[in-house]
């Protein structure tokens, strides 16, 4: 791993690592429909609902990429985790984000989080997560297709920042409404196309011509694929594994964040 996410610099003094040693750190993809989590130490990726109540009874509280009932998601995440975690102990979590979702998510998501006590919180785009998942090289341009449940991202990184993005408020969620692949794959060209006639750079049609990586529940579809793939005239590469792509990115970029020397022993600091 050579990268690792911006953290904020901090004047408090670092308190000795051997006391952070044994606090374990947590990835987490916060998804519409799925939420995974992955914990230091542990091999299994944690996969489940993203509901307040399972059964009958579901309320779900994030829908479309949105954070629309933050209790609710804490309330979530401590059944999920709470008791596979230390008693005592703050630890790192590292959060994908989704590219569009701006300051809000951010914000209702670190909210969300505290429930698991950590001390420190780091936030990642899903696409710079789904990138280092596939062990892509961040230092050429990288188009990233993301096909979730609800939302479905186009991202273009440049060294691998995020330099433009687009979303819709469709996923393979919707093909059991009538919705028929079609729409989804059509929507995506006419977000790679609106990039390339706004890219006065060679950035996104190089990145295309690389080949798309593609992410989410939709990259397991042939159908989706092999349209998309016809549609944009160019190489489409779905990424391993792609429905949990995002959490064991997010995972990867924890190990690297656990031993940065902003984030090793110091409760107090939050980067972005």
């Amino acid at each position: 791993m050579t990268t690792t996410p911006r953290t904020r610099a901090v004047t408090t003094r670092h308190r000795p690592w051997p006391l952070y040693r044994q606090c374990s750190g947590i990835a987490i993809d916060l998804g519409s429909a799925r939420t995974r989590a992955w914990i230091s130490g542990r091999r299994s990726i944690l996969d489940v609902p993203t509901v307040t109540f399972p059964g009958d009874g579901a309320i779900h509280p994030i829908q479309r990429g949105t954070i629309v009932d933050t209790p609710g998601t804490a309330r979530m995440l401590e059944r999920l985790l709470g008791h596979r975690l230390p008693r005592f102990g703050r630890r790192l979590i590292v959060l994908t984000a989704p590219v569009l979702g701006g300051v809000a998510f951010r914000t209702e998501a670190r909210t969300a989080v505290e429930v698991l006590r950590p001390y420190s919180v780091l936030t990642i785009p899903t696409a710079r997560a789904v990138a280092v998942a596939a062990g892509a090289d961040l230092t050429r341009p990288l188009l990233v297709v993301d096909i979730g449940a609800h939302l479905t991202e186009v991202t273009l990184l440049t060294d691998g920042a995020v330099t433009d993005a687009r979303h819709t408020a469709l996923g393979i969620s919707d093909l059991e409404s009538r919705t028929p692949p079609a729409q989804i794959t059509d929507a995506i060209v006419v977000m790679v196309t609106a990039m390339l006639e706004q890219d006065s750079t060679s950035q996104t049609l190089d990145a295309l011509r690389a080949g798309a990586l593609l992410a989410g529940g939709g990259a397991l579809r042939p159908d989706i694929t092999y349209h998309l793939t016809r549609q944009l005239r160019a190489p489409v590469a779905p990424v391993p594994a792609p429905h949990t792509a995002a959490v064991r990115g997010a995972a990867r970029l924890l190990e690297a964040a656990r031993t940065h020397p902003s984030t090793t022993g110091n409760p107090a600091a939050h980067p972005q």
